[in-house]
């Protein structure tokens, strides 16, 4: 391309990006202002044949004649995809890219392009991207050219709008929602243009309604940060949770499962009798860490089909039972999503009715009272309950016999019984066999799984919005901030710290003598107390001798008159913090560690909610922020066992690490709530050059947290920070430039904002 020189002139680039520069062969302007920048993050995602195959797919785009746009939107968009379906997503949405530039809708390549980062985080499977592809390629194949009266090919009207609106669009349906929104606009306005655009970009009264009829159930990816607490809090498990979709297998709807990558869930599950959909997301998940804590995995290779079932049904049924017998709330969810299949259903005459004895049996395993009058069926189930605890082998043997006992012709038949025996909540059972001539799936199950170095155990992200200074506009979901509960180390540590700074405590706990509350007030003429008002008492017995009506509000009540306000203390952990002190003797990190130390025991001593977090940042992708105190925990040992632990490392990305900090500050109810943020440098990261954009977007975060009723202040621990500090906290900051009166300034300043 022959301006590709000028381009390069033009913009100054570091020589090894300055390489992916010749291999990219672009002479946009546009593109290289960003290239730098875009390279930068691409590294800190990809391997080199990746970050190959990435320049080459964009250059690719730069050469369809459809301007920097496409180029553009890609560069800015694929890492973030790549992350999110973790899987090789690249060729087909290329394949589509080729398919829309062969027909006249190469305009629409930008927008699909521009929106694929938000519509990979709700459908953050490669499946379900293939899945939004192929919606989108039907609506364009039936759209393209079919206009009546056009004689000419002409584009797809409602297919840059249907790109537009995918992000809001999956925000509110599931995939199969979306197919059935785009079939229905399809099907009724595919041939008049004006409609058809007005229907995809949601300005009709027909699109609007149809989109409300489509939504139902809950989402997976608005419940995914619950289900993920879930499975932590009540099973100890850390697995990743991965979404498929139910919208495109006709012929047979996929089954939960799980394998060395995670746990598969449907992306979305309705309500069913009384039921809610996130509780249907419990029980499967539930039933899968039952299998993953009490199934041994049987040899399979000797067993038939039949036996393999029964097996499968028996060790289902014993997986719930001691599921149940651990936490009994599941028994109400568990009998509300089995079926119970009636007794005399099935036609054996013409129908296999296997399946139907033994959805009748594993009803009968976990219902005491279900009812079923089969002398064989009651035999079976006094023998599960009595060797329940005898695990796998056990059920398997007790499944054997069950087949051979109830063995009849008819179970040979073609034709099947499925009515009332398909179990919703229960997974496919593919961890239940091992083969000794190991097939390609049952290898690739069995083999343990390893953990690349990289690959993060912890709460799905949160995706944070970042100001742009130089449009004046959000960069939507730009930053993902995983959030952990610090690691533990010495509690004796912190300890030895306050011994250290005794005197100086003594001295504080005198002001706070001054701090508390101290004030009891009074509440009279009360129904209803919390000890009888001799006055009010007295002259009403007088009254009730007098003949009069007495007062009958003879009691009073108490309530203190003292302070109402949440406090957290938001500590950046940043590499600067590894720096000596000038003395050499300690670190800044260190010093930071006594300082938060005396004020955390300072704050309990008031009793005031407190909270302590950290955080630090490796470019927009990892934003850490760690849980080191909560509100409601005291300043007990676990809490300085954290704080010994602080380490610091990465860069200060500030903006994201405010909102999230308002997020749970914000939600509780106190009459003043303050943040305070010790930090001993300016924002920055590494991929970002500019000094001034990260500073400007914690300005932007400050003054929302202002609107939030927040108070925001920040104590900086840099000398130079006088040049940069109120642009982002206005006079809501302080400087301490004795870095070592740190530990006596901050409990101080504390009191002094808070009195």
């Amino acid at each position: 391309m022959s301006t590709a020189p000028d381009a390069r002139k033009r913009v100054m680039m570091h020589p090894q990006v300055q390489t992916y520069w010749y291999e990219l062969d672009c002479g946009f302007q546009q593109v290289a202002e960003v290239f730098e920048e875009c390279v930068y993050e691409a590294l800190t995602v990809f391997s080199r044949p990746q970050i190959k195959a990435y320049l080459e797919a964009a250059r690719v785009l730069g050469k369809l004649g459809r301007g920097p746009e496409p180029m553009l939107a890609f560069l800015e968009a694929w890492p973030n995809v790549a992350t999110t379906i973790n899987d090789d997503a690249l060729p087909p949405v290329m394949d589509f890219v080729r398919a829309m530039q062969k027909s006249p809708n190469g305009p629409a390549i930008a927008p699909f392009m521009q929106t694929l980062a938000a519509v990979a985080r709700r459908l953050p499977s490669l499946p379900q991207l293939q899945g939004y592809i192929d919606v989108a390629r039907d609506l364009m194949a039936r759209t393209t050219g079919s206009i009546h009266g056009f004689h000419q090919t002409i584009p797809s009207p409602g297919l840059p709008e249907f790109f537009a609106q995918a992000p809001r669009l999956l925000e509110r349906v599931s995939l199969q929602g979306l197919r059935n929104w785009a079939d229905y606009g399809i099907k009724n306005h595919g041939n008049h243009p004006e409609r058809q655009a007005e229907y995809f970009k949601l300005a009709s009264p027909d699109s609007r309604a149809v989109l409300q009829r489509e939504r139902h159930g809950t989402l997976f990816h608005d419940v995914e940060r619950k289900l993920d607490l879930y499975l932590r809090a009540l099973w100890g498990e850390h697995e990743m949770l991965v979404p498929y979709s139910t919208a495109f297998d006709e012929i047979r709807q996929p089954v939960p499962y799980y394998d060395k990558l995670g746990m598969r869930v449907p992306d979305v599950y309705d309500d069913v009798n009384g039921i809610a959909g996130i509780d249907r997301y419990r029980a499967v998940l539930a039933h899968m860490v039952g299998h993953r804590r009490w199934s041994t995995p049987q040899v399979a290779d000797n067993w038939s089909p039949f036996q393999r079932m029964a097996v499968e049904f028996f060790e289902d049924a014993r997986i719930d039972t001691l599921l149940m017998r651990e936490y009994p709330g599941l028994r109400r969810i568990f009998l509300a999503l089995h079926p119970k299949p009636a007794e005399d259903a099935c036609d054996t005459e013409t129908t296999s009715c296997l399946r139907h004895r033994l959805a009748m049996l594993s009803r009968a395993f976990l219902d005491s009272r279900h009812g079923y009058r089969d002398a064989v069926l009651n035999e079976f189930v006094d023998g599960f309950h009595a060797r329940i605890d005898e695990g796998t082998t056990a059920m398997a043997e007790l499944a054997l016999a069950y087949v051979a006992r109830t063995r009849r012709q008819s179970d040979q038949f073609a034709k099947v019984h499925f009515d009332d025996t398909v179990i919703s909540y229960r997974d496919d059972n593919r961890q239940l066999w091992k083969f000794i001539e190991e097939g390609d799936e049952e290898e690739a199950f069995d083999e343990p799984r390893q953990l690349k170095s990289d690959e993060q155990q912890g709460l799905p992200p949160r995706h944070y919005p970042e100001w742009d200074y130089q449009s004046q506009s959000y960069r939507p979901d730009w930053v993902s901030l995983y959030e952990a509960l610090h690691p533990a180390g010495n509690a004796a540590k912190i300890d030895r710290l306050l011994a250290r700074h005794d005197a100086l405590a003594k001295r504080l706990k005198r002001l706070l003598d001054l701090l508390k509350p101290q004030d009891k007030q009074r509440i009279r003429y009360q129904e209803d107390g919390a000890e009888l008002d001799l006055d009010i008492a007295l002259r009403s017995l007088i009254d009730f001798r007098s003949g009069t009506t007495p007062d009958p509000r003879i009691n009073m009540s108490h309530k203190t008159s003292g302070r109402d306000i949440a406090v957290l203390l938001l500590l950046d952990l940043s590499e600067s913090l590894n720096e000596k002190m000038p003395s050499g003797e300690q670190t800044i990190l260190e010093l930071s560690q006594e300082a938060v130390s005396l004020l955390a025991w300072a704050v309990d001593r008031l009793g005031d909610p407190f909270a302590i977090a950290g955080f630090h940042s490796d470019t927009r992708h990892q934003v850490r922020y760690q849980h080191i105190k909560g509100f409601s925990e005291g300043w007990n040992d676990d809490v300085k066992a954290r704080l010994a632990a602080m380490e610091a490392g990465w860069s200060t990305r500030m903006g994201a690490a405010l909102r999230h900090a308002g997020h749970y500050l914000g939600a509780r109810a106190a009459d003043k709530k303050l943040l305070l943020i010790l930090t001993d440098g300016r924002p920055s990261d590494v991929d970002t050059p500019d000094e001034r954009a990260l500073s400007e977007d914690a300005r932007q975060a400050v003054r929302e947290l202002d609107r939030k009723g927040i108070f925001s202040y920040c104590i900086s621990l840099d000398p130079r920070a006088d040049e940069y500090v109120s642009d982002i906290f206005g006079r809501q900051y302080s400087v301490i430039d004795n870095i070592q009166r740190l530990p006596e300034k901050l409990p101080g300043l504390f009191m002094a904002l808070t009195k």
